[in-house]
């Protein structure tokens, strides 16, 4: 055994061993392990090329559950894979001009040999990587039978169009209205794509969200449920007698809104409307200035967010519609804000009581009619207030048969006449839209269809699957390429067998992600999505990753799973059972910034920080020049604030134990984590004194037969062992709720309590060490796997059961009982555990620190057993 701490070397012992044993390939039903299976993930990571603390961070609290729940009696599972499709990796093959998929893989190979430096428990004979033909097959498969169910369709809608880049942007990758890379202003644009009916599922998907998710974190619940949306309103019409150039009436001569507040509707003083509304349509044609004002609302992007922040504008129609209710002229507006593919693409104005509509109003001078009432409330024209819109204190008032009704009321009476007159019903609505699968990009699945001249758009026959994606081209930034690539575009249509072209639009990468962690439990299945493996395996038991993956990939994994149950492909309704999201990791960042306002980021570890008396920063230098920079404070580490910390260089100079310790103990696993270099060389230092222990007991343990259990003969013997039994007590509890830093922190106590002790038998010191070393392994693997074996502990550690608490060790002979006088702390008594009360108050009166407070016989002695002895004089 060497005497000093090598992590190269302890590490590369380990991980040689695990890799020779193939330690943690998986296996259904696995006799090893007598309480079942156990499934936990972490979300897949893109292949970026190179690991970040993030990825660190989630992937240890994976394998600290792991390798606890396997020393507990489970058959873990821990599968990793590679979400290899997507944008950025056409963005960095035009970068570099090389093809995607030379790039990717070459990144998936590096990251690997990163993940397996950490020493993960990773099973890699399940890997799965969304960018090879094995896998996307079965997106391609789904997609048909998706199609063939009616749960796909193709149908024309608004996307972000960029036209430089000649391609669709998701809404994240438009910026203040332009492309994120092309910096051209992005347009709305109508195109044919197709679309999953996400919105059939969509009350079951909220009504499991409290009912079948009770492992999932309070805040993701919430977040699911105001995504999907639920809002019970009245979709009525406003009737009108515009018609077109040929007589006939537009929109049959009503023009449909939906509202979530009907008990508003006699405040209406104007109507929006989309600028692809038919009415706006119309109205432009013979309106030059509206025509313009249009096109320029058909600019932008379409997410909602920035729908709901943008500065509202509209022009009028010259058009009305009437009251539903009243019968007065309504004015239609063209309003920005309004999008044709929500709802149908018109709004109700309801300045009084919608700030949107309070805003416009004021802008462009309309009636503001109150007709809520809020007791103790002023209504005022001047200014927006929030009781305005507040339905649970609201009472109708300037309604006519409506007033003094409350919301509900409300809805269900104007629902009521608006059946009546044949243009309206109640209605349940939900935010949630249908989901768009289809990407003008050339790196993804592609959809497996043909777009034959006579036959239109015709399914690939399923013999034929995989239309395989060409690895190849290389993006110019002119479009997809694969509208180009006439090997891959020319086919045969399977109806009529003329020439005909196959679909170039690929599919959005959130399909990937819908169902990947199935395809864990099913390597090898070539003939099928998913086989019997998956009912094994299935719904996963613990899934981790971060909160930006709350709301939509959440979403689709949760409504892809349900579509499988219903094709009978699995048994189960939701695919995760329990969510842990894990917190950021945070760092210091450093910048200069130019008379251009431009900043210049540095990194944290070309820094030098002077602090003042008191530990706080108020100056920093590069270390190179020494070149003042300005202190930006803590933030999330990213390549764009160039905080990073690289993993494979910590690994390097501490080892991955080390890294593995500090990103569990800094902080809990849900909350963020700051990053202290300070830190990580105290985590170093503890696994330094970890391994200076076992090597100045190794022959202590040896005499001692390396025991796993021992009974103390001897005081010093019982109270260590009581110590580290109490140690052991809580720590078991707190990694049993995910809270590895405090199990960290009770690793650190009791190697304090070990190097402490003094005159103990060897073995009742090689039990306490067994019992160390098995509630550090989880966290750091490789120095107790080497530790184990060199003391001469009974087989692997890998395989060693979790400690368990001797409640003997905890029973004390001899306890120690505080003292009171007249109610005040004077002083402490032990005494034997079983002692009577009159030997407890004997030695309560006769404590030396305690005689002085009294004076003669006390008036009083009453005794607490176990706890204290109150003198009353």
């Amino acid at each position: 055994m060497q005497d000093k701490y090598s992590p190269a070397d302890v590490e590369q012992a380990a991980q040689s061993h695990w890799k020779a044993i193939d330690a943690y390939k998986a296996v259904e039903n696995d006799p090893r392990f007598p309480k079942g299976k156990y499934f936990a993930c972490s979300m897949l990571p893109y292949p970026s090329g190179k690991l970040h603390m993030g990825h660190v961070r989630n992937y240890t609290i994976n394998d600290v559950m792991y390798r606890y729940l396997r020393m507990n009696g489970y058959n873990v599972l821990m599968p990793m894979g590679w979400d290899a499709f997507g944008m950025p990796a056409e963005n960095a093959a035009m970068a570099n001009n090389v093809p995607p998929a030379q790039w990717t893989y070459s990144n998936i190979a590096h990251m690997r040999s990163q993940m397996e430096l950490m020493g993960l428990a990773i099973d890699w004979s399940r890997e799965m990587t969304a960018c090879k033909p094995e896998y996307y097959k079965w997106n391609q498969w789904m997609f048909l039978k998706m199609l063939e169910k009616g749960i796909i369709y193709k149908k024309t809608g608004t996307v972000n169009w960029d036209p430089i880049d000649q391609t669709v942007l998701a809404n994240e990758q438009v910026i203040d209205g332009k492309g994120w890379r092309s910096g051209a202003v992005i347009e709305k644009r109508e195109i044919p794509m197709y679309y999953a009916r996400i919105t059939d599922y969509a009350e079951e998907l909220l009504e499991h969200v409290d009912s079948k998710l009770p492992g999932w974190p309070e805040r993701v619940r919430v977040m699911q449920s105001n995504w999907i949306g639920k809002s019970t309103g009245v979709r009525f019409a406003f009737p009108h007698d515009i018609k077109d150039a040929e007589g006939k009436l537009i929109t049959d001569g009503k023009m449909y809104v939906f509202t979530t507040r009907p008990d508003t509707v006699m405040g209406v003083t104007f109507c929006a409307v989309a600028a692809e509304h038919p009415l706006a349509v119309l109205a432009a044609q013979s309106n030059p200035e509206l025509a313009a004002f249009n096109a320029e609302c058909k600019l932008g992007s379409v997410i909602e967010a920035d729908m709901a922040t943008m500065e509202k504008k509209g022009m009028p129609t010259g058009l009305f519609v009437t009251h539903p209710i009243t019968g007065d002229k309504v004015e239609v507006w063209v309003g920005n804000y309004v999008l044709m593919t929500y709802g149908d693409g018109a709004v109700m104005g309801v300045p009084a009581h919608d700030e949107r509509d309070f805003a416009f109003a004021k802008k462009y001078h309309l009636p503001i009619k109150q007709v809520i009432k809020a007791e103790g409330q002023e209504f005022s024209t001047e200014a927006w207030q929030e009781w305005y819109g507040d339905k649970e204190v609201a009472v109708v008032t300037n309604s006519g048969k409506y007033d003094g009704l409350r919301y509900a009321e409300a809805v269900d009476a104007v629902a009521a006449d608006m059946a009546a007159l044949g243009l309206g019903e109640k209605k349940i609505t939900f935010r949630l839209r249908d989901w768009g699968i289809s990407r003008q990009r050339y790196w993804g699945t592609p959809i497996p269809m043909i777009n034959c001249p006579d036959c239109g758009s015709v399914p690939v026959p399923e013999k034929d699957l995989p239309v395989v994606l060409p690895e190849d081209c290389v993006p110019d930034g002119s479009g997809n390429p694969l509208n180009k690539y006439e090997a891959f575009l020319q086919c045969d249509c399977p109806q009529c067998g003329k020439p005909a072209r196959r679909e170039t639009d690929t599919m959005d990468t959130f399909v990937d992600s819908s169902w990947y962690y199935m395809r864990y439990t099913s390597p090898g299945a070539n003939d099928a999505m998913v086989d019997s493996r998956n009912d094994y395996w299935m719904p996963m038991d613990q899934y981790i990753g971060g909160i930006e993956h709350a709301v939509l990939h959440l979403l689709y994994a949760r409504f892809w799973t349900k579509v499988m149950r219903d094709f009978g492909l699995v048994k189960f309704d939701e695919p995760f059972t329990n969510l842990l999201t894990q917190g950021m990791v945070l760092n210091e960042t450093y910048f200069r910034e130019e008379e251009s306002g431009k900043k210049t980021w540095f990194n944290p570890a070309d820094v030098d920080v002077e602090m003042d008396d008191k530990g706080r920063p108020f100056a920093a230098f590069l270390k190179l020049g020494r070149e003042a920079v300005k202190i930006g404070g803590t933030e999330k580490m990213s390549k764009s604030k160039n905080n990073g910390i690289d993993p494979q260089a910590q690994i390097e100079q501490y080892g991955a134990d080390t890294a593995r310790l500090f990103t569990m103990f800094a902080s809990p696993p849900e909350q963020t984590l700051e990053w202290s270099g300070s830190g990580v060389e105290g985590a170093n230092r503890f696994l330094r004194r970890v391994w200076a222990f076992g090597y100045a007991q190794r022959e202590a343990i040896a005499a001692a037969g390396a025991p796993l259990n021992a009974a103390a003969t001897t005081d010093a013997g019982k109270t260590l062992r009581r110590e580290v039994h109490k140690v052991l007590q809580q720590a078991d509890y707190d990694v049993k709720r995910i809270q590895y830093n405090t199990v960290v922190s009770a690793c650190m106590k009791m190697l304090n309590t070990l190097e402490s002790a003094k005159d103990v038998e060897a073995a009742v010191l090689s039990e306490g060490y067994a019992i160390f070393l098995r509630l550090l392994n989880p966290v750091a693997p490789h120095i107790t796997h080497v530790l184990w074996q060199e003391l001469g502990y009974a087989g692997d550690i890998l395989d060693a059961a979790w400690p368990q608490v001797d409640p003997a060790a905890l029973e004390q002979s001899e306890i120690e009982m505080m003292i009171q006088v007249n109610g005040k702390l004077r002083g402490s008594v032990v005494v034997a555990k079983g002692a009577d009360k009159a030997a407890i108050e004997a030695a309560a009166l006769a404590n030396e620190a305690v005689q002085k407070f009294i004076e003669g016989t006390p008036k009083k002695v009453i005794v607490v057993p176990g706890k204290l002895v109150n003198i009353v004089v």
